[in-house]
């Protein structure tokens, strides 16, 4: 195919992924599905007279097709200084694990029976909906410079809600995990779950107002996106990010250091190179606080002027953007029990009510929470209702009280310690 495209064009590239993921569904505490997929397809790009096309399709026959639409995208195309990359080898990087590739729907459901059973052992009016899904998925990109790039992973992801109705009293929790090796530790996964819930039996009182707040890994999600937004080069292309040309200053508190991660073994998000076939690296982004690069791939590259950081990602029918691998939040000094025991009255958030409220890209979050607790004299006090947060990162994280040496991965690539901000608003209702 690569040959066809280049009897036309100026440079090629051709994508190839094959995919099965076997999903397995519970809902009420009882499984509910059962069900195979799979994805084949191809994508293609081409650069003619300096403009890129991109055509893909699931019939992976279809190459004459699929030639004809790329080539005719192409005339159609933006003007690009856009190159594909030369072959360069990556950092070995273990993301495939044949026992967690032939593991079995069997153990899928026992898997999802042990979840549902600990749940209900702390909170026996509980309503635990599951999905499990174990993905064995294979990329190949090979362009008219040679690369050769094949990435084959196992992933397995677990989503949960978790639902209990007491009268007026609701919670709903959201929580996510995924894992590249086969191990035990969806297990703590759900210890996490489970002791959750049974903080949450008791209830306290807070008064609104501005008071120290500290974030838990998932709850520290309402901080990371809009970091995530701000560092993404697309946005810093088109210049709504507030951390374009910013380089070099220091914009955060010192305690802040977040890194993009490619190279962890295990981890769904590690690859030796990207979906354009670059070879990825570890890149500090935020150096103790100062700003020190943007992710990108090749075409918000080559439109900000910049080179690729290894970061395209990309689905079958849409052309390759700018992604986090790992996105990595490193930890501080303190034991979260030491952070808790030194406030006298503050919240602990746990589980926001949804992401990307308020104008994300901007720094700001205003977020209603699903789960909070109040602190008491250095303990947790119990669950309070109706409570809701706000502020601004590029002004609240210029001054972080604390971060715990603890940290969890979240939404399945994104690694976070607990961040105590201490003067936050908080507001309350009753």
């Amino acid at each position: 195919m690569l040959d066809r495209l280049m009897e036309k064009a100026e440079e090629a590239e051709v994508f190839e992924i094959d995919s099965e993921a076997t999903q397995i569904g519970f809902k009420a505490n009882k499984l509910k599905s059962f069900e195979v997929k799979e994805t084949q397809g191809l994508a293609a790009r081409a650069i003619v007279d300096g403009k890129v096309g991109f055509a893909a399709t699931s019939d992976i026959t279809a190459v004459d097709e699929l030639v004809d639409n790329v080539l005719a995208s192409a005339r159609l195309g933006d003007e690009i200084q856009l190159h594909f990359p030369d072959p360069q080898p990556g950092p070995e990087v273990q993301v495939y694990d044949p026992e967690l590739a032939s593991l079995s729907t069997e153990r899928l459901i026992e898997i999802g029976n042990e979840i549902i059973e600990a749940i209900l052992e702390v909170d026996g009016e509980a309503n635990v909906e599951i999905n499990l899904s174990r993905r064995v998925r294979a990329t190949t990109v090979r362009n008219s410079r040679g690369v050769e790039a094949r990435v084959k992973k196992a992933p397995l992801a677990i989503s949960m809600e978790v639902d209990r109705v007491r009268g007026d009293d609701i919670i709903t929790l959201f929580e996510y995990f995924t894992t590249a090796t086969l191990d035990e530790s969806y297990q703590a996964f759900v210890k996490r779950i489970a002791e959750k819930l049974r903080l949450a039996k008791e209830s306290a009182s807070l008064a609104s107002g501005r008071i120290p707040v500290l974030f838990s890994p998932s709850g520290a999600s309402v901080l990371g996106l809009p970091l995530i937004q701000g560092l993404n080069g697309k946005n810093v292309y088109r210049g709504i990010s507030p951390m374009a040309g910013q380089e070099g200053k220091q914009l955060f508190d010192e305690k802040l250091t977040l890194v993009d991660n490619p190279t962890l073994d295990g981890r769904p998000g590690s690859s030796s190179h990207d979906d354009e076939g670059v070879p990825r690296e570890r890149r500090v982004l935020i150096d103790r606080g100062r700003l020190t690069g943007f992710i990108f791939d090749l075409k918000t590259a080559a439109l900000a002027g910049r080179e690729s950081t290894g970061n395209g990602s990309r689905g079958l029918f849409s052309p390759p953007s700018p992604s986090f691998s790992n996105m990595v939040i490193e930890g501080g000094d303190q034991l979260v029990n030491d952070i808790i025991s030194g406030i006298d009255e503050g919240l602990l958030v746990e589980s926001p009510l949804g992401l990307g409220q308020g104008n994300v890209i901007s720094g700001a979050f205003s977020n209603n929470l699903s789960l909070a607790f109040k602190i008491e004299g250095g303990e947790i006090a119990g669950r309070v209702k109706d409570v809701a947060v706000a502020g601004n990162i590029y002004e609240d994280l210029q001054e972080i009280t604390a971060m715990s040496q603890e940290s969890e991965w979240v939404y399945g690539g994104i690694r976070l310690p607990y961040v105590l901000l201490s003067d936050l608003n908080v507001v309350t209702r009753g």
